[in-house]
């Protein structure tokens, strides 16, 4: 997951002023963002698997370097799995928190953080430019309701997030490893669902969007299967985009070309413990 740059390219970690990029030649071993995510949280701590990610690499630009050098000690958050981590403390507040794994380059999640302000967004992914650009969209236009996860979601949410800590949970155009020998890597599987489960509190929404036609009937097989969940459509169908989710750019490109973008709309069932 990580994404070198050339040296020429790389913040200077000693000092800078806020909002300018600065340059400087960096030593062979020195770390690409000091006080920025680790190319790799959770080292070798646990099991290897597979993934249902492909980190990309990617060049950083002068604002993404800057925004992740000055704003990661933060608003960033390592997953590295050796800790359970207190939300209202890594917000400041005990409003509710939304789980979003997988948020591009941010600039969808910025605008639902804007268009919702009382609801803390936790944004995870592995591409360090969109972990820049979301910080600097976050910083822009003074978003206080978004905290960045760097890392492995799967670890998050079994190492490091207690029972019933979310509120909502998105995930929005997943990669679709759409040959058949991947399906196993694709993330709405039963086993992430029974997991995500345990950390969502009953009633709580999740939210999946794609534009993989194929993908989109095996989120909605695997989602109406599972115990832990109900269909918000009575009709048992795809349901149509919320208002909350904003139209990418990438999306109406795809829309224009005549693509179809299914969504998903599921609700953590209450159970006779929950009551």
């Amino acid at each position: 997951m990580s994404d070198f740059l050339n040296a020429s390219e790389a913040p200077s970690p000693a000092s800078h002023t806020p909002g300018v990029s600065v340059r400087h030649t960096r030593a062979k071993g020195e770390p690409r963002f000091p006080d920025g995510p680790k190319a790799d949280p959770a080292g070798s701590h646990f099991e290897r698997r597979i993934r249902s990610f492909q980190p990309r690499r990617s060049r950083v630009t002068a604002g993404q370097a800057d925004a992740l050098q000055r704003l990661w000690p933060q608003w960033g958050l390592d997953i590295d799995g050796q800790r359970v981590i207190d939300l209202g403390e890594l917000f400041g507040n005990d409003r509710p928190v939304v789980l979003e794994i997988g948020f591009g380059m941010g600039e969808a999640t910025a605008q639902m953080a804007a268009g919702d302000p009382d609801t803390n967004i936790l944004a995870v992914d592995v591409h360090t430019p969109g972990q820049g650009n979301l910080l600097n969209l976050a910083d822009q236009n003074g978003l206080s309701n978004v905290r960045v996860g760097n890392g492995d979601a799967i670890i998050l949410l079994r190492e490091m997030l207690r029972p019933d800590a979310l509120d909502g949970l998105r995930v929005y155009f997943p990669d679709p490893w759409p040959k058949k020998r991947h399906h196993k890597r694709r993330l709405i599987q039963p086993e992430f669902l029974s997991l995500a489960a345990t950390r969502l509190k009953p009633g709580a929404l999740v939210h999946c969007a794609t534009d993989w036609e194929p993908y989109a009937e095996q989120m909605l097989d695997v989602l109406t299967a599972h115990p832990d969940f109900e269909n918000t459509q009575a009709d048992g169908g795809f349901s149509p985009r919320p208002r909350f989710r904003p139209l990418t750019r990438f999306e109406g490109q795809g829309l224009d070309k005549g693509h179809v973008v299914n969504d998903l709309l599921f609700r953590r069932v209450p159970h006779s413990q929950d009551r």
